[in-house]
């Protein structure tokens, strides 16, 4: 009975080890600004809608693998930001704000992070002073985000071409 006990107790911890390890940590991105100012990181933010059938897909599929969980939770802050999100956003002394515009609108920030180009689901990644590394539209598998998330997140964009990068890189994925 003891050792059963041990067993279960040893196997409840492993698994909610491996649930955590199993979700990313999201903020928005009023919750990411006052963390930049006490430990600055580059930042990963995820444009949806709740509209969105790949947003959704690639939350399920793409943002619970361990690997690409482990990845941004070392290198990156996670943003969630609501392509359409209704309210305010006062961000380097500019409010950005909602514009109502034909069926839906959308939010003048992600509008500007995505150059424009609204197209959802949009990983942007943003450097530790808020500059825009890289939008990358359209919705990512495992296998492809890992790699970028490397990339970005090591800084290895400053000094390796991504051909190079890419050709050398050895995936941690199963």
């Amino acid at each position: 009975m003891k050792n059963l006990f041990a067993f279960v107790l040893v196997a409840v911890t492993g698994f909610s080890g491996y649930a955590q390890n199993t979700s990313v940590q999201w903020f928005t991105w009023e919750q990411m600004v006052p963390l930049m100012e006490k430990n600055p990181k580059k930042i990963m933010v995820d444009v949806y809608t709740d509209w969105c059938g790949w947003c959704k897909k690639m939350d399920a599929n793409t943002m619970t693998n361990p690997v690409i969980v482990s990845l941004l939770s070392k290198h990156f802050y996670a943003v969630k930001l609501d392509g359409e999100h209704k309210k305010d956003i006062v961000f380097k002394g500019r409010t950005f704000k909602f514009v109502p515009s034909g069926n839906r609108g959308y939010h003048e920030l992600p509008a500007e992070l995505m150059n424009g180009k609204m197209s959802y689901p949009t990983l942007i990644f943003l450097d530790e002073e808020f500059g825009i590394i890289q939008p990358l539209p359209g919705y990512q598998e495992p296998q492809s985000l890992e790699p970028i998330l490397t990339y970005f997140g090591k800084s290895l964009y400053k000094t390796e071409a991504w051909e190079g990068f890419k050709s050398q890189f050895k995936s941690e994925l199963p």
